[in-house]
């Protein structure tokens, strides 16, 4: 049991002063029982040591040897002493019989080598633009999520610059520009330039995957081949695709429709697109094709609507602007409209 002081008001004192006393708990209770003790005596509290937070290192991961990459390195630089070998003693071989051969197979060889490096360089080219039209679309993704009113502005110039070489977007550049500077907010500022840049493009872009769709839809429908179905559609996604980023400013190589076309899958396969034969099935059994159609004309309507919805993934991959202020191109509209010119009777142009 503590021992039992008695009440008092409430008083304050100076440390300085000769009655107060700064004592320990058994000096304090010495004093207390003191006839004339101090007037006052503070008991310290004992400091609590604070322990230092125990945070968790995560170890270093080993890196692991990239043996693939120099298996795959290696073997190529074989393969370019091979070539370069190969040419040198076919022109040696060819100044050995005449002079006038070695001389044209000089000059062919180095055709070939500059066509080359022409090649290269607009491969590069085309991988620079897809790499800056993933790093608009992301940085406008961050500038709406944080409302970033210094990024968007940075944003809206890069984009200014990257859509100078469309000449159809030279009205949305201007209106941009003289009202960049009237926004406050770093989101409607990007919400803006989607407005003004990239409405005329979604238009068009709507029309390129609906007259694909179309197409698709018809040859499927008349083709007497299975393979020939299978390698009308592949073309006409991969053209899809690079009409698609062309319009959008990506202008891909071969490498770059190659990088695309994978980003295209991966935006499917993460979308569920992929598995949509179900809804798009049961579309087709909503406007009452079952009974209408027959199997041909059936698939290639579903033939139609996945390359409908291919191109609207491309759409999204192809942009350089996340889709905030306008409405996304939605398959009910597509297919509405591939589904209507079926029912209808008519013949879907191919063009």
């Amino acid at each position: 049991m503590s021992e039992r002081h008695p009440h008092r008001k409430p008083a304050a004192f100076r440390l300085d002063d000769p009655h107060v006393v700064v004592a320990g708990a058994a000096d304090a209770a010495d004093a207390a029982r003191a006839r004339h003790g101090p007037h006052a005596i503070v008991n310290p509290e004992p400091e609590v040591e604070t322990l230092p937070a125990l945070v968790p290192v995560e170890s270093p991961r080993r890196r692991r040897w990239p043996w693939a990459t120099l298996f795959w390195s290696s073997l190529g630089g074989l393969v370019s002493l091979a070539l370069g070998l190969a040419v040198a003693r076919l022109i040696e071989d060819l100044f050995a019989r005449a002079s006038w051969l070695g001389w044209a197979g000089l000059a062919l060889a180095g055709a070939a080598a500059l066509a080359l490096l022409v090649v290269v360089a607009r491969e590069a080219a085309g991988l620079a633009r897809l790499a800056t039209v993933e790093s608009l679309r992301a940085r406008a993704a961050e500038v709406i999520a944080l409302d970033d009113r210094d990024g968007a502005r940075n944003l809206v110039r890069d984009l200014i610059t990257f859509a100078r070489a469309a000449p159809r977007l030279a009205h949305g550049r201007a209106a941009l520009e003289s009202h960049a500077h009237d926004i406050i907010d770093g989101a409607d500022l990007v919400r803006l330039a989607e407005r003004e840049l990239l409405a005329p493009l979604d238009a068009e872009a709507r029309r390129l995957v609906a007259t694909a769709a179309k197409r698709v839809s018809v040859v499927t429908a008349v083709s007497p081949r299975a393979a020939v179905d299978m390698v009308f559609v592949l073309v006409t996604a991969v053209r899809l695709i690079r009409s698609l980023a062309e319009l959008y400013g990506g202008r891909p190589g071969t490498l770059g429709l190659l990088r695309l076309v994978r980003l295209v899958v991966a935006h499917l396969a993460v979308t569920g697109g992929m598995s949509a034969g179900d809804s798009l099935i049961q579309q087709m059994l909503g406007h009452g094709l079952a009974a209408k159609l027959s199997a041909r004309l059936g698939e290639g309507v579903l033939n139609g609507l996945l390359t409908a919805r291919l191109g609207l993934a491309a759409i999204e991959v192809a942009r350089p602007l996340p889709f905030a202020a306008l409405d996304p191109p939605s398959m009910a509209d597509l297919a509405g409209g591939l589904l209507r010119r079926r029912e209808g009777g008519g013949a879907p142009s191919g063009g």
